[in-house]
């Protein structure tokens, strides 16, 4: 499975899973298999606040899951169409964050579990 990660630094698994989607600077995009990763831009950091374009974001990753601190609900409803699954992790670096996902501890994001703003939910 392919994991895309927003993270702050391009740590590879060593990297922080960033507080929220929208305005990571980086994302790492992780084979929960064999671990190799890739780090891109976000391809859409420039956007202003609730106007975050999910697949913009992620560029040409094409992930199966996003495992995320933090997301609002419209990036979560833009992921979801486009079939990919939003689990959201607390202070994980992309390694702990896999190892997560691939134990089946994490909890797929819903509304309860979305950003309204920045500061609700670990929320940055």
């Amino acid at each position: 499975m392919r994991i895309c990660m927003p993270t702050g630094t391009k740590e590879g698994l060593k990297a922080k899973v960033y507080g929220h989607f929208g305005s990571a600077p980086y994302f790492t995009v992780c084979d929960s298999r064999t671990l190799e990763c890739e780090i891109i831009d976000n391809g859409d950091l420039a956007h202003e606040h609730g106007m975050c374009n999910p697949l913009k974001a992620v560029g040409n990753a094409r992930p199966d899951a996003v495992v995320v601190g933090g997301i609002g609900m419209g990036a979560i409803r833009g992921l979801n169409a486009a079939g990919i699954k939003v689990y959201i992790v607390a202070d994980a670096t992309v390694e702990t964050a896999i190892a997560a996902i691939n134990s089946g501890k994490l909890k797929q994001a819903d509304a309860a579990s979305a950003c309204g703003r920045h500061g609700q939910h670990g929320c940055h």
